[in-house]
């Protein structure tokens, strides 16, 4: 049996395989492999695995380097944020989705750069774009637990920052490597440190080198010192992590990678040790919001760049491409002064939950220097992220009165001259009666209204200014040519596109819809003595680091100096005393004008200084439909107008009208208007002699033998009164017109003095005239109409807008009984037709003495003779209310007087004794 095991020498390849042959192969020597030996792969094997593995390798990479190409750049690596900045360098704000704003390497200092190697790649310039011992010492860390370590070089981060994505894939891997490869060899190795300094996050929402140093210690790039720049590339690893204000707890951390960064960059020799001693650890700031479109930020965004597409500097797309440094010529304490003025003015006293009106409110505001033409402040809204559209810029509300300057301008400059061929200068006369015709226009007839339907006379253009006469500038602006004036006006600073800017009468009372900022622009053209300088928002502009250019800052004359330095003065006028008081607050000279748009949907106001042109406006819009609502209830007022109520001030000054009264919503005349003597006394007819035995004849002899009054002490001289400040007409011709037309003779209210003689002192009062029983009886039947309130005057003007009749029917509200309200109307007839009487006394309602057939019973003729006397008219003295005691006259002898006083021309004033005593 031994012999059959054993095989000959090569038996097993001419008689095939022995029984237990599987799993061992026979040795070099022809012995089969036993126990561990046959799991050891022969040497053939080896070589050829390590060749074809060899071959394999160096194919893929020839693949890989010559397949994979260097592709475009990603947009979030590409996409920057405009940057702008306020005159003084401080930042303004950012747009853009990512906050990146890229720098030149040669703008970075030099430390700043070491500390960037020192932290990421000590070899950068001298070793190749890839490390395979950091990729196998990163790789090794990873699996074993021992934490994360990149090991990709500068250039590799650089690639995977700004051609690739985020993803930790082996496909990526392998684009960075070979992408790293050819970039390291057709690119250098600056270029790359510059795209990674630009492309790197570094927290708090910051893209690139610039944009952490402004998160973090609120400076440039380029104002970094060397340990502010080793704190910034220490965070490059971790960047929350070591953020020492968001991770208080981290603080040990990050001061220990900051002094790893130091001593590296010591050990590499780019800092010395007496240097490294010197530094100190430097924390950053605290975090601030990320300075988006929030606030104004966004609307001063938005006007700068209209202002640079507009000129011509970028396009709208260059724009939204990003990566622009602007400087502004926004001055940064200006700016925050206009936005607390408008907050304590006005903003913080809206309450939108109590009054609907208050949600209608919006606001804009520009300050502009005349000089120079450089905006200096902006108010857009009350906040960009709630209200889109500027305020400042926005070209669709009338500019109101304020436009009225143009047109003095534009008299003045053309020497124009009245219809009648007076020469127009601020004291031309003009006729400011409400609704006049104009004059001289072709076009068709324009009747404007002025403020309240308010007559003011024969007034001066600088009076009309000081009040805002429309009627007065309609006459103006068509004796100068509205041509002329709109010519006038474009010269000054309005573009020719402005909205309703025509060559119409109504030019003068502000229709065009002309921007706040496109005003102030204007405005700064007479402060500047008629020179004008296009306004400009921009001092600087870059991008990228190219310097771009700006349109050219151009002067030209826009009016004579003459026209202008005269416009000013009267302007300064309606400061001191007109509707622009209120200016007066600012403590030093100012010269403006207030305007109101139509139906009150926009309150204006344009004043200016030589340092200083500000235009304000509040204007009135719905939120949810966008269209213009007037101002009425906002801010708990009546109105919201231009000029605002006017105060009176002296002793007998009523004092600040209260909310909702006619004072608080009407302007107020400052000085009396000029009155004319009364005409002599008319020679009346002789009258024949009275018969004997007549009553007439008995009173004349009684008084001829009547005792004379005891003599008097001789009066002692006294100052006259203080004038009394007028009234505004509106009063006294209500005043007048109730009292003719109600049975009693009313006394006038505290706000609207007797305008015909002084108020008569206490100690010269007149002792009251008592009455007898049925006197006061019948008074009381009578029941008199007193003055109706000042809530009531709006009601009646809406009730009738015939002169007379609706102040009667104010009288009739104030009576308490229904049908008494019928016999008012009844002694308004009786008033229209001319009657006077007992007609007046009659008492018409239920408690009237009533015949049998149901009808009023009248009096009996001589009854009614007695009482429908009247005390006699005087002649001359007589229209100022004085009285002759114990007179009566007849109908025939009553007489109308004439006044030139503040009763409209040509119409009859009723004489104070045509009305029956008490």
């Amino acid at each position: 049996m031994g012999e059959e095991r054993r095989q000959p020498k090569g038996a097993g390849a001419e008689h095939g395989r022995w029984p237990g042959w599987e799993g061992r192969e026979p040795d070099p020597g022809g012995k089969p492999r036993r126990g561990i030996r046959r799991f050891v792969p022969g040497w053939r094997l080896v070589l050829g695995g390590f060749l074809g593995l060899a071959v394999l390798v160096c194919g893929g990479f020839v693949a890989g380097y010559l397949l994979v190409d260097i592709p475009a750049a990603n947009a979030a690596a590409t996409q920057q944020s405009n940057v702008y900045l306020y005159a003084d360098g401080t930042q303004l704000a950012s747009d853009g989705d990512v906050n990146r704003e890229n720098i030149s390497l040669s703008d970075l200092p030099k430390p700043v750069r070491r500390a960037v190697l020192a932290a990421e790649d000590r070899d950068f310039y001298t070793g190749s774009a890839v490390d395979p011992q950091a990729m196998i010492r990163g790789a090794w860390k990873t699996v074993t637990g021992k934490g994360k370590q990149s090991g990709s070089t500068i250039t590799q981060q650089y690639v995977k920052n700004y051609y690739l994505d985020q993803d930790q894939t082996v496909t990526r891997k392998a684009k960075e490597f070979f992408i790293a490869i050819k970039l390291d060899r057709e690119t250098s190795k600056d270029e790359i440190l510059e795209g990674y300094l630009n492309t790197s996050y570094f927290g708090r929402n910051a893209y690139g080198i610039q944009a952490a140093a402004q998160a973090y210690y609120g400076i440039d790039a380029s104002d970094l010192n060397t340990a502010q720049g080793a704190y910034l590339a220490s965070l490059l690893n971790a960047p929350s992590a070591y953020d020492v204000i968001a991770q208080p707890a981290n603080r040990s951390r990050a001061e220990a990678r900051w002094n790893y960064v130091l001593d590296g960059m010591v050990k590499e020799n780019w800092l010395t040790g007496a240097e490294r001693a010197r530094l100190s650890f430097p924390t950053p700031d605290q975090q601030h919001l990320p300075r988006g479109l929030s606030g104004q930020r966004g609307y001063l965004v938005q006007a700068v760049d209209e202002y640079l597409v507009a000129n011509g500097v970028v396009t709208e797309a260059a724009l939204a491409k990003g990566g622009h440094r602007i400087t502004t010529t926004l001055v940064k304490k200006q700016q925050d002064a206009l936005v607390e003025a408008v907050d304590d003015r006005l903003t913080s006293k809206l309450d939108k939950k109590k009054r609907k009106a208050d949600r209608n409110v919006r606001a804009g505001g520009v300050a502009l220097d005349p000089k120079s033409g450089k905006v200096l402040a902006m108010y857009g809204g009350v906040d960009y992220t709630q209200q889109y559209v500027n305020n400042a810029t926005r070209r669709d509300y009338q500019v109101g009165s304020t436009f009225k300057p143009f047109v003095l301008t534009a008299a003045l400059q053309h020497k124009a001259r009245t219809q009648d061929g007076r020469t127009i200068n601020p004291n031309a006369r003009y006729d400011g009666t409400n609704k006049r015709r104009v004059q001289g226009w072709s076009g068709g007839p324009y009747e404007p209204e002025n403020e309240d339907e308010r007559d003011y006379g024969d007034i001066t253009l600088k009076v009309a200014t000081d009040r805002s006469v429309n009627a007065v500038y309609a006459q103006l602006a068509v004796d100068v040519g509205p041509q002329k004036v709109k010519d006038t006006a474009i010269a000054l600073g309005l573009p020719k596109d402005t909205p309703d800017l025509q060559p119409y009468p109504s030019i003068a009372l502000g229709t065009a819809t002309a921007s706040v900022l496109d005003m102030a622009e204007a405005y700064a053209s007479l402060a500047d003595h008629g020179r004008h300088r296009d306004h400009r928002l921009v001092q600087e502009i870059s991008h990228l680091g190219e310097k771009l250019e700006l349109p050219q800052d151009r002067t030209r004359e826009a009016v004579s100096r003459r026209a202008a330095d005269t416009t000013t003065s009267v302007l300064r006028s309606v400061v001191r005393g007109g509707t622009g008081m209120a200016a007066r607050e600012a403590g030093r000279p100012a010269a403006g004008k207030t305007g109101t748009a139509e139906e009150d949907t926009a309150a204006w106001f344009a004043g200016y200084t030589p340092d200083l042109t500000t235009v304000v406006a509040v204007m009135g819009q719905d939120p949810e439909s966008g269209s213009h609502t007037p101002l009425y209830g906002a801010l708990g007022l009546p109105r919201i107008n231009g000029g605002g109520p006017r105060r009176r001030s002296g002793p007998s000054s009523p004092g600040p009208p209260s909310p909702g009264s006619r004072r608080a919503t009407s302007t107020w005349r400052r000085t009396p208007r000029p009155r004319t003597p009364p005409p002599p006394p008319r020679a009346s007819p002789a009258r024949p002699p009275a018969a004997p035995g007549t009553r007439r004849a008995t009173r004349r002899a009684n008084r001829a033998t009547a005792t004379p009054p005891p003599a008097t002490r001789a009066a002692t001289p006294r100052a006259p009164p203080a004038a009394t400040p007028a009234a505004p007409p509106t009063c006294l011709r209500a005043w007048r017109t109730i009292r003719a037309a109600t049975a009693t003779r009313p006394r006038p209210p505290a706000h609207c003095p007797n305008p015909r003689r002084p108020p008569r002192p206490a100690t010269h009062a007149r002792p009251r005239r008592f009455r007898s029983r049925r006197a006061r009886r019948r008074q009381a039947r009578a029941e008199p109409v007193r003055l109706p309130g000042r809530d009531t005057w709006a009601v009646c003007r809406v009730l009738s807008g015939v002169r007379g009749v609706w102040c009667v029917l104010s009288a009739c509200a104030r009576v308490s009984l229904v049908p008494d309200v019928l016999g008012c109307f009844g002694r308004a007839a009786s008033v229209r037709a001319g009657r006077r009487g007992p007609t007046k006394f009659r008492r018409t309602g239920p408690s009237a003495p009533r015949s049998a057939s149901g009808r009023p019973r009248r009096r009996s003729a001589g009854r009614r003779r007695r009482r429908g006397r009247r005390s006699p008219v005087r002649r001359g003295p007589a229209c100022r209310g004085r009285r002759r005691p114990r007179r009566r006259c007849r109908p025939r002898r009553r007489r109308r007087c004439r006044s030139a006083g503040s009763w409209p021309p040509g119409r009859a004033a009723p004489c104070w004794r045509r009305f029956r005593r008490r």
